[in-house]
């Protein structure tokens, strides 16, 4: 462990390399514990999982994760999935609100070899109560390049910080990559993501690839809002969507639009 290091990344093996592997992308503030029930589960199932910390999180130090700069997410993800691949004959990746921002990255890159893919609460795009969407690219650009000061909002969200991911999803285009397998978990009471660019974007990126997207919205009273791996019992669920298992409903990619609103 480095030394301001609290919570470490979790490898799960099975002692070799397995017919799958996974890698698990926790979400921003958190660290690889969040996503140790979804990894138990799939360990179970017979797949390596990696679950690598992202920089800045995981420590001691509660504000290192401000300082993330997009550069260093992008080479966590590539790190992240290089180190699966030796895990496994097969690779998928799974991840929850920012953590699904570099999944899907990393399932768009040309000529790459990840075939599964779950998004759980995917933050493509604030939700509107959390940021007017006109205002989205203005705080994407000014938060994101340093032109403003930074500023922590009442969730403990760094704006400078939450401003790297969005610079990352603001680059996903749906392509045709090889992708075989695609699921998303989405949370009917979510005001932080937009749910409806998240359905947008998957439901294109099932098309363009000609698999079907599995959806499944959490309801009712064990509806925990955005962190949707804290719903109870989720986890064989979850695993089954990944694997594309029942459990989603088939979503048409009709009408569907560019998450970014077209921009570069």
């Amino acid at each position: 462990m480095e030394p301001d290091e609290k919570e470490p990344s979790r490898l799960l093996s099975h002692g070799g390399k397995t017919e799958r592997a996974v890698l698990l992308l926790h979400g921003y503030t958190h660290d690889p514990s969040q996503m140790a029930g979804l990894g138990a589960e799939l360990f179970a199932r017979g797949y390596n999982v990696w679950i690598p910390r992202a920089p800045g999180h995981g420590l001691h130090d509660p504000h290192r994760h401000r300082s993330i700069t997009r550069g260093q997410l992008i080479a966590y993800a590539r790190e992240a999935l290089a180190f699966t691949r030796e895990l496994g004959l097969e690779v998928g990746v799974a991840g929850i609100s920012a953590g699904g921002v570099l999944a899907a990255w990393l399932a768009g890159q040309p000529r790459n070899d990840v075939r599964r893919m779950l998004l759980l609460a995917p933050f493509f795009r604030p939700g509107p109560a959390q940021a007017p969407p006109a205002l989205v690219t203005a705080m994407t650009v000014l938060y994101g390049r340093g032109l403003i000061p930074d500023r922590i909002t009442s969730r403990g969200y760094s704006l400078r910080a939450v401003a790297q991911y969005l610079a990352i999803a603001r680059t996903l285009r749906p392509r045709p990559t090889g992708l075989r397998h695609l699921a998303m978990v989405l949370s009917s009471r979510d005001g932080v993501v937009d749910s409806r660019t998240a359905v947008n974007f998957a439901s294109r990126l099932a098309s363009v690839n000609g698999i079907p997207l599995g959806l499944h919205t959490l309801t009712g009273d064990d509806d925990p809002g955005h962190d949707v791996l804290t719903a109870p019992g989720v986890e064989s669920l979850y695993a089954d969507l990944y694997e594309g298992m029942p459990g989603g409903a088939p979503v048409s990619s009709t009408g569907a639009t560019d998450p970014t609103g077209g921009a570069e």
